[in-house]
């Protein structure tokens, strides 16, 4: 969520141009641990805080708060070129998890796949691995194939899909372009499958979608407080919009 994060600096610098606002990237696990060790103010995060990382905090004198701030869909993606348009969540957990290893066996063309995935910090990586590729299941232990792609940023994956014709990966629906193409995903074979959108989301068709969250030291106060209030207002729940991710607030 770190275009959002820095559009939403950027605009409020406009507002409040006596307020200072510096946003770095790293992903969630980086961000939630610079809050544990007191460096930043606010924590910008892709999934929820884990229950350790909270003990961590309050053994450093630091009560995590959290606020939800807008939410995501991840979108599948794959090359442009690739035939296959829709999935089954089954499917795409076979495709991670190294059962499924050719496009031909879901009706594609005779190619390897190439699974490319976000680091093992990222917020992304873990909401993927727990709701997708365990399908939500709590008792389920299945990994990533090891011969997956970590790769370190959105943009990444991004371009590896445009350029690699038997690639797949996932990302925020704000980072999806133009250039690259989302498969529709269903729970079953014999559908719905549906395209992730801010309307979709909403309704809860797409399922693949969460909260994203901003968490601070303790309840914040002055200039915290204010900046956490300007976000949830239609100003900034616009921008929300503007870059692809769904709004809490219209």
């Amino acid at each position: 969520m770190v275009n959002l994060a820095l559009a939403w600096a950027e605009r409020y610098q406009d507002v409040r141009p006596d307020v200072a606002i510096a946003v770095t990237g790293g992903g969630s696990g980086t961000g939630i641990a610079s809050l544990i060790n007191g460096t930043v103010s606010v924590a910008n995060a892709s999934r929820s805080i884990k229950a350790e990382e909270i003990e961590n905090a309050r053994a450093n004198g630091i009560d995590p708060v959290e606020f939800v701030v807008a939410r995501d869909a991840i979108a599948v993606i794959v090359h442009p070129s690739n035939p296959i348009d829709h999935l089954t969540l089954q499917q795409i957990s076979d495709i991670y998890s190294g059962k499924l290893t050719n496009w031909q066996e879901l009706g594609g063309e005779d190619r390897p796949i190439v699974r490319l995935s976000r680091e093992t910090n990222s917020g992304t990586h873990v909401y993927f691995l727990e709701t997708v590729v365990r399908l939500g299941q709590k008792d389920n232990n299945t990994f990533f194939s090891a011969d997956t792609l970590l790769l370190p940023s959105s943009e990444g994956i991004g371009a590896e899909v445009r350029q690699n014709p038997n690639a797949i990966g996932y990302d925020g629906l704000g980072y999806v372009t133009d250039d690259m193409k989302t498969i529709a995903v269903g729970l079953t074979a014999e559908g719905p499958f549906w395209l992730p959108s801010i309307e979709t989301v909403n309704s809860g068709d797409y399922t693949v979608a969460r909260d994203l969250y901003m968490y601070t030291a303790g309840v914040p106060t002055d200039s915290v407080a204010e900046y956490l209030d300007w976000i949830h207002r239609a100003e900034a729940q616009a921008i929300v919009r503007e870059l692809g991710f769904v709004p809490i607030q219209e």
